[in-house]
């Protein structure tokens, strides 16, 4: 049976939506009254102040190329803490599950690239779940680092399921004087 795409929802917190409850006409209804019932401007003023705008579809919205393609699967987006110390830049972010041999830290002189995979240890049809929030499957963030770095002496590590990448911040302050020889 093919995957019906994902929403923006589901692609944003990596939770699976599995059904949602639709009104049925058995089900008791609520009369409303509205203030502009019965005045001077009429049922037409009424019925225009209380039409809702077209929902906006979350394709209007989406930045991300590649969306159109039956069975792409998508991927998450990893959440991160970065803040910074006297020393360093220090990315934080929540990988549990994930092992550290399907991390990758990729650093340039103004990006950390952090991609991954959390792969289930279970095969359970779609059918059988009661709830699916968890993310399952690759994911990647890109962090543009707000100062230059030392990328030859940063390191990463994993403890509780937290990945931990510390990014020595350059050294800008350090003037080197030149000397001027005479040709």
């Amino acid at each position: 049976m093919p995957q019906e795409p994902r929403s923006f929802f589901e692609r944003l917190t990596g939770a699976r939506v599995l059904h949602s409850p639709e009104v049925t006409d058995s089900e008791e209804t609520l009369e409303v009254h509205h203030p502009l019932e019965g005045n001077e401007y009429g049922e037409e003023a009424l019925t225009e102040a209380l039409e809702e705008p077209d929902p906006e579809t979350e394709d209007d919205f989406s930045d991300e190329e590649g969306d159109d393609e039956e069975g792409a699967e998508q991927e998450g987006q990893l959440t991160v803490d970065v803040f910074q110390d006297d020393e360093n830049i220090i990315i934080q972010s929540t990988v549990a599950g994930v092992s550290p041999d399907d991390l990758d830290v990729s650093i340039t002189n103004d990006m950390v690239v952090i991609r991954g995979e959390r792969r289930s240890q279970h095969t359970v049809d779609p059918e059988d779940f009661f709830y699916q929030e968890c993310y399952w499957g690759t994911f990647s963030r890109s962090i543009i680092l707000p100062v230059e770095i030392d990328a030859d002496n940063a390191e990463a590590k994993i403890k509780n399921g937290v990945l931990t990448v510390r990014i020595p911040k350059a050294n800008t302050a350090v003037t080197r004087k030149l000397k001027v020889k005479a040709i």
